[in-house]
C-alpha cells in the first residue's frame, strides 16, 4: 500500500540550524508527520472493504489488524521517502512548508533510513502476518510511488497524477490479496474507482493551490492548462468514477447499488457546479469538490463493506 500522490528539500545540509518561529514538534511526532498520517487513515478506509467483499462477509480480526498494520507501515514509507526527495518542493509551497524537513526536525539521512526500515518492516508483516502476494503487491506500490510518480513523473508532465495516482490504489488490492491469496476482477474494479477518483480529487485541491505549484515548477494540470480545461476534465473523470463504482454490482446487492448511485449523483452534482461556475466566469470554489470527494470514496467503500457483512444474494 502507498499515499496517494501529494508533494513533499534535497535538504543538502544535514544538520542544519532550526528555524525559529513556530512550535516545534517533539521528535515522535516529527517523524510521525514525515509519514502523512491523514493520507494513510483515507488509504485504509479502502482497504478494509475490500478484505470484507473478498470474504463476503467479516474476515479474521487478526487478518485485518495485520493488513491494517502492514499497509499502514507501507503507506508512511512511501510518504517519507516522498518528504525526502521532495523536499526542494515543500520549501517554497505555502501548504507544505510547516513539515519536518523544510523545518530542520528531521535530518535528512534519518527521515531516509525511517522511510527505507518502514518499507521492509511492512514487506515482513504482510508477508508472515498475510502471505507473499500482499507483500509484494504493498512492496510494488511504494517502489512505483517513489521512482516513477516522485522521481519522474511529478515534474515533468501534467498527467503525473493520473498514472502516478495508481500506486494510491493499491491498497484495495493488497485488502483483497491478504485474504484469498490472489488477485481477481472485484479488487482490478476497485482499483479503477481509486484511479478514476484520484484526478478529479488532486486536481480540484491543486486549483486552490495552482500558484504554489507554479512556484515550486510543478507542472500539475492547472498551472499548464485554463481553468476551464482543468474543470471539463474534472467532470470527465468524476462520471467515469461513478459508472466504474456501478461495474461492482455484480459482486453486491441492492445495499450497494443504491448506495452507489445516490452518493455518485450527489458528487457528479457537485463537479457539474464546479464546471458551470468555471465555464461561466463565476465565483468557484474548488475545495468544496476536494472535501467531498473524500466522503464520496469513504461512503462507497463503506457500503461495500456493509453490503459484504449483511450477505444479502449479490445482483450478479
Amino acid at each position: 500500500m502507498t499515499a496517494t500522490p501529494e508533494s513533499a528539500l534535497h535538504d543538502a545540509h544535514e544538520g542544519a540550524p532550526q528555524r525559529t518561529g513556530g512550535r516545534k514538534r517533539g521528535v515522535l511526532a516529527a517523524y510521525l508527520a514525515l509519514t502523512k498520517p491523514r493520507v494513510i487513515e483515507l488509504l485504509l478506509v479502502t482497504t478494509i472493504p475490500a478484505m470484507f467483499l473478498a470474504q463476503r462477509g467479516i474476515p479474521s480480526p487478526w487478518l485485518v489488524v495485520v493488513t491494517l498494520v502492514g499497509g499502514a507501515m507501507s503507506a508512511g514509507s512511501a510518504n517519507t521517502l516522498n518528504c525526502v526527495a521532495d523536499s526542494d518542493i515543500d520549501a517554497v509551497m505555502k501548504r507544505t512548508r510547516k513539515r519536518p524537513l523544510v523545518n530542520y526536525e528531521v535530518p535528512r539521512r534519518h527521515a531516509l533510513v525511517f522511510g527505507v526500515l518502514l518499507g521492509a518492516a511492512s514487506f515482513l508483516v504482510l508477508w508472515f502476518g498475510a502471505n507473499l502476494l500482499a507483500a509484494v503487491l504493498a512492496t510494488a506500490a511504494i517502489l512505483f510511488y517513489v521512482f516513477v510518480y516522485t522521481l519522474v513523473l511529478k515534474r515533468r508532465t501534467s498527467q503525473n497524477i493520473v498514472w502516478g495516482g495508481a500506486a494510491g490504489c493499491m491498497p484495495v488490492v493488497v485488502g483483497w490479496a491478504a485474504v484469498t491469496g490472489k488477485v481477481e476482477w472485484p479488487a482490478l474494479v476497485m482499483f479503477a474507482v481509486v484511479f478514476l477518483w484520484t484526478p478529479p480529487h488532486f486536481w480540484s485541491l491543486a486549483m486552490k493551490y495552482r500558484d504554489d505549484y507554479a512556484r515550486a515548477g510543478v507542472p500539475m494540470l492547472p498551472v499548464v492548462a485554463t481553468a476551464r480545461q482543468v474543470s471539463a476534465r474534472i467532470l470527465v473523470y468524476s462520471w467515469a468514477t461513478v459508472a466504474s463504482t456501478l461495474l461492482l454490482v455484480p459482486a453486491t446487492s441492492w445495499i450497494y447499488f443504491a448506495f452507489a448511485v445516490l452518493a455518485g449523483a450527489v458528487f457528479l452534482v457537485v463537479a457539474q457546479r464546479l464546471h458551470s461556475a468555471v465555464r461561466r466566469g463565476r465565483a468557484y470554489n474548488p475545495m468544496k469538490l476536494f472535501h467531498l470527494s473524500n466522503s464520496y470514496l469513504a461512503l462507497v467503500f463503506v457500503a461495500v463493506a456493509v453490503d459484504a457483512a449483511v450477505g444479502l444474494p449479490v445482483l450478479g
